[in-house]
């Protein structure tokens, strides 16, 4: 059995702070659902929209925050209630993916074969700093890239060379092709998919 490699830019710490905000935010949302359907249809009804709201939410929240990605072999698999696994060589799809919450970048490849996908992130930037996954990470999964009968996944794999050889040099998140990608994406969107060719000629242009 191949050996689990953690696919994770969390800190535990910020987690927790952030599972209790928004366990707090799901509780208040709750009651105010629950507190107008008791104005409707008295304090039973309220009661019981108060209960069902908060347990679909906390559900919800929890199954986000307990996903847990990793590599397994050549195979990339994510859980959270149900399990998905994609192996990157033969993935049909492969799609750099950049969401913008607050603030806050995360980039990430999202890889699919039929009906299956998963996103796994690569690295998180906030203002000039961030997080990225470790060096021993960027370069098993460049290596295996190299690999994917997807012709996309050269494009991949040497763009995860230049982000390993920017490191190696010392120099500064603003410098890295990871965090200029992620930084080229339009604002306001939640989420958003680059496109290929926009990709392929960025990784081109890198020395």
């Amino acid at each position: 059995m191949a050996d689990r490699v953690p696919l994770d830019l969390g800190e535990p710490a910020s987690a927790r702070r952030k599972g209790c905000a928004t366990g707090f935010v799901v509780l208040v949302f709750g009651a105010a659902v629950g507190g107008l359907a008791g104005l409707v249809a008295g304090r039973t009804a309220g009661l019981i929209a108060f209960v069902v709201v908060a347990v679909l939410l906390g559900v919800l929240v929890w199954a986000m925050a307990s996903r847990t990605v990793w590599l397994e072999g050549t195979t990339v698999v994510a859980r959270t209630i149900t399990r998905r696994s994609v192996d990157l060589v033969t993935a049909e799809r492969l799609e750099l993916l950049v969401t913008d919450v607050r603030g806050a970048r995360t980039i990430g490849i999202l890889v699919g074969s039929g009906r299956r996908s998963v996103s796994m992130s690569l690295a998180v930037y906030s203002g000039t700093g961030g997080r990225e996954l470790g060096i021993l990470v960027l370069r098993k999964l460049a290596d295996i890239f190299a690999t994917s009968e997807n012709t996309a996944g050269l494009v991949f794999s040497e763009l995860l060379v230049a982000q390993l050889r920017a490191e190696a040099k010392g120099e500064a998140a603003p410098d890295r092709p990871l965090y200029q990608l992620a930084s080229v994406a339009p604002a306001g969107r939640l989420a958003q998919r680059l496109k290929p060719e926009a990709v392929t000629r960025f990784v081109a242009s890198l020395d």
